[in-house]
Parts: structure tokens; sequence; C-alpha cells
């Protein structure tokens, strides 16, 4: 498929042929879905913790004898019966993180790419380039319409873009290797250039 290739100033720069392999997929919600989930599974941070009957810091002498009190028989203050006393099967420390086969994960890319050039929101520009003013970059930015969009860049992010959009809201660059399912689906516009392009299509060959 070709696509029409501008600048950053809305001028055009010619076009370029997009591999079907990459953005021509039918886009399936499934697979989305899944890779999508382990992403934010890896992210989950999974440091929630309760103290067990054996951490809580009551005595643990027993606090009356075992017969002849006509109730039921205790050890100690930190069983999870009395107020203060340990929680039983509560959350602990762990990773919410699961695996997903490497390739599963480049298919779940190629159709994530391929959803938003099927939406029709997927813009090929020139390159990444700015003098590192943030204002001069908004301005752009406001005129070509990009509310809430991510760049995606050759090899390295442009330091000068990067440093320009930082202070941009809605406005986000990554590198090809930092490109994901999550964040091309959680922006409205995605923004590749042609050397992200390349890049991207030798990394999902």
């Amino acid at each position: 498929m070709k696509l029409d290739v501008i600048k950053l100033d809305g001028g055009k720069a010619g076009s370029v042929e997009l591999s079907e392999d990459l953005f021509g997929l039918e886009p399936r919600a499934d697979i989305l879905h899944r890779v999508v989930r382990w992403q934010r599974n890896n992210a989950q941070a999974g440091t929630h913790k309760v103290k067990t009957r054996s951490e809580t810091s009551y005595s643990t002498k027993k606090i009356y004898r075992q017969k002849g009190t006509g109730g039921a028989r205790h050890g100690d203050r930190n069983a999870p019966i009395f107020r203060g006393g340990g929680i039983y099967k509560g959350p602990v420390v762990r990773s919410h993180g699961h695996d997903l086969p490497k390739k599963f994960r480049k298919l779940g890319l190629k159709h994530a790419l391929s959803a938003k050039a099927k939406a029709g929101e997927l813009v090929v520009i020139e390159d990444a380039s700015a003098e590192g003013k943030t204002a001069a970059l908004a301005k752009q930015v406001a005129n070509l319409g990009w509310k809430r969009a991510l760049v995606i860049d050759g090899a390295e992010a442009n330091a000068n873009f990067k440093q320009a959009a930082a202070n941009i809201e809605g406005l986000d660059i990554l590198p090809t290797m930092g490109a994901n399912v999550y964040d091309i689906l959680k922006r409205d516009t995605l923004v590749i250039t042609k050397a992200g392009i390349e890049a991207l299509e030798a990394r999902l060959k």
C-alpha cells in the first residue's frame, strides 16, 4: 500500500510504499488484547503485602489455659480471628507478569500497525527534526491537527525533537525498538518517520 509522506510544516514530501505484512493485515482484537494484557501485567508492581500471623507484633505466649474456660482454645493473639492478628491468605509481593512467545509479540505489533493504517490514523513524515523549541513544534503539531499522537522515529529518536516535545501534552516520541502495542493503540494518531518505517520493517521481517 502507498501512503503520502508529509513534512512537519504540512508540505508534501513524496510517497512511500508500505509493506502489506506490517500495515495490510486484518486487525484481530483477540491478538491485540493478549499482547496489551501481557504488557500491562509485566508493568504491574505487585508490591501489595499483608502480615501473616508469624509477622505481627503480639506476644506468642499462650493467652489462657487450654481447657476449662468455656471458650475456644487459642495459642496466641496473632491468630487471624483477633483484632490486630495476622491476615490469612492475604496478598504477598509477587510478579503479575506471564510469558508470551516472541513471535506472538511481533504479530501483535503488526496488527497494531495495521489497525492504525486501516482506521486512517497513520501518518508518515519525512523526519522528526526540530530546533529544540517547544513553542515552534507545538504550533506545527496544532496546524497538523495532532491531539494525542505517538511519533516513532528510527534507531534513535532525534534529541532536539524529543526536547521540544517534552512539554507538549499528548505528544510522545519513541525509537523503533521502543514501539509497542499499548502505546500505539492508546494514541489517536500514529506518526512514523521514513527512517522509522525502514527500521520497523527490518525489526519485524
